[in-house]
């Protein structure tokens, strides 16, 4: 199919020497293939990677980045709120002793 459809390209564009209007037609077949290939995720960028494969590239990092973050998070949250249980643990134990003594 990619065969065809270069080979009407350069039909269409050897058209053209003789009216210019054939060369709009080329281009804009041209055109409506690269966002063709695009849409379906098989765009080129310009250091021959997939346009698909960087997008996973940055989600993947992204994933890797949000799991790092939540993960902080959670450890900060544990620190800070085991301190403050372990003093409040502390707290009703001594009382607990001193009511029952």
């Amino acid at each position: 199919m990619f065969i065809l459809f270069l080979i009407l390209i350069v039909i269409l564009f050897g058209f053209g020497f003789g009216q210019p209007l054939w060369w709009v037609a080329a281009a804009v077949l041209v055109y409506g293939a690269m966002r063709h290939g695009r849409d379906r995720g098989e765009g080129r960028s310009r250091d021959g990677g997939s346009d698909l494969g960087d997008y996973r590239d940055y989600r993947d990092y992204r994933d890797r980045r949000d799991r790092r973050d939540r993960r902080e998070r959670r450890e900060r949250w544990e620190r800070r709120y085991s301190r403050q249980n372990r003093a409040r643990w502390r707290r009703e134990d001594r009382r607990d002793h001193e009511h029952h003594r």
